[in-house]
């Protein structure tokens, strides 16, 4: 499978999650990840991303996709106890961040939906598109990086 095909499968999936209610936001985008992954993880690694949607917890904070995002970044870069900071991490993390700002104006959960009202469909397809947008800007750069392509590629075989 292409690139291309794969970051327009992973943003279908996280979408799908999170329209059809299996998940939210952070959630999704965690789960999706991980699968991409070939889940290192154990699937309940998703409970990890359940207090993050709607801004943290519902407070409108920061986007939840974004700290699902995140987390899933952790995934393919975090560190254990004793090990050094990848040092991918951090540049990363901020991009991810930079990303979403620079398409969406905004990270914080209550400006992304201002002027929706939350239970309306409209809402709910704008956090969807997020969300895909997210999974798929991170599958993008794993696809990027030669050591986890590989791995993600021979999944694909």
């Amino acid at each position: 499978m292409k690139n291309n095909q794969v970051i327009a499968s992973v943003r279908k999936q996280a979408e799908g999650y999170f329209q059809r209610g299996e998940f939210f936001c952070s959630e999704a985008v965690v789960h999706t990840i991980n699968e991409l992954l070939d889940c290192p993880f154990q699937e309940d690694i998703v409970k990890l991303a359940s207090a993050f949607p709607i801004g943290l917890g519902k407070s409108g904070c920061l986007c939840g996709a974004v700290s699902g995002g995140a987390m899933a970044l952790g995934m393919a870069y975090g560190r254990k106890h004793g090990e050094p900071m990848n040092e991918k991490m951090f540049p990363i993390s901020a991009a991810l961040h930079d990303h979403i700002k620079d398409l969406y104006k905004s990270t914080c959960c209550r400006v992304l939906v201002k002027g929706y009202e939350f239970a309306s469909p409209e809402r709910k397809a704008h956090c969807v598109q997020i969300t895909g947008e997210v999974a798929a800007w991170i599958a993008e750069k794993l696809l990027e990086d030669p050591e986890i392509s590989a791995k993600i590629k021979a999944l694909q075989v």
